[in-house]
């Protein structure tokens, strides 16, 4: 495991041909304690960068699974409006 000052780490495990690296960057951010105890309580994680990426994680998850709902529920972006697809579809 190598890192560096910019918080590039990289790990490389040759004995399998695999190879896994990120980035991470060191931040200084007030965060509030009763909402991290509630996120360590409620993921059951150790750490506060646990704790923080989690929360991050399922933010960015739920987002993502918002969209993709509004998405099937409006039908932007598919073809479902497009009868000649929608009549193949129902072959």
């Amino acid at each position: 495991m190598s890192g560096s000052a910019s918080g590039r780490i990289e790990y490389i495990y040759l004995n399998y041909l695999w190879i896994y690296s990120w980035t991470v960057t060191k931040r200084l951010v007030d965060i509030d304690d009763a909402l991290l105890a509630e996120v360590r309580e409620l993921t059951g994680v150790a750490t506060m960068k646990e704790a923080v990426n989690t929360a991050l994680r399922q933010l960015l998850d739920t987002e993502l699974r918002r969209q993709h709902l509004l998405r099937l529920e409006t039908g932007r972006g598919t073809d479902l409006g497009d009868d000649e697809v929608m009549q193949g579809a129902w072959r």
